[in-house]
């Protein structure tokens, strides 16, 4: 007769191997999340920008099959469940693929863009977001003018 702790190892490990284990805890989080989420508190309303960024990021996410993370991000950014369509995000972000970027997320495309550019001894200009600092913004967030004189404001 098997004990306790076998009958536990057993469940924990073929729980596992089925890839529910994952879910479970993934699951947890995103109800404790809820339960904790201060539904008093308003969230600022999603801008151009963060929708775009939230796009980017979640396409990241679902070509890593992380879609509990995924999850997380769509419930608490405010995103719409229904995924943007690429072609209006490549366009929105003045951006042209070829066959072979089309099979992986557009953030590997700016991202390798940016790591590969030839000219290896300049540097990009980032201006500040045309988000307006909110109460929430940190120093350095988006359309900050942090004293270093980094961010700008437009």
């Amino acid at each position: 007769m098997a004990t306790i702790s076998e009958l536990k190892s057993a469940v924990r490990d073929t729980l596992e191997s089925r890839g529910v284990l994952g879910q479970l805890k993934a699951r947890i989080r995103a109800e404790v999340f809820s339960a904790l989420d201060d539904q008093r508190e308003p969230r600022p309303p999603l801008s151009h920008e963060n929708l775009l960024i939230n796009e980017l990021i979640r396409e990241y996410l679902e070509f890593n099959r992380y879609k509990y993370t995924e999850s997380v991000l769509t419930a608490e950014s405010g995103q719409p469940d229904v995924p943007l369509d690429r072609q209006f995000l490549a366009s929105e972000l003045k951006v042209t693929e070829d066959a072979s970027s089309k099979s992986v997320p557009l953030l590997y495309g700016l991202v390798s863009h940016f790591l590969n550019s030839g000219d290896k001894g300049g540097k990009v200009f980032l201006r500040g977001s045309s988000l307006p600092a909110g109460p929430a913004a940190s120093n350095l967030g988006p359309g900050s003018n942090a004293s270093n004189g980094s961010g700008s404001k437009n």
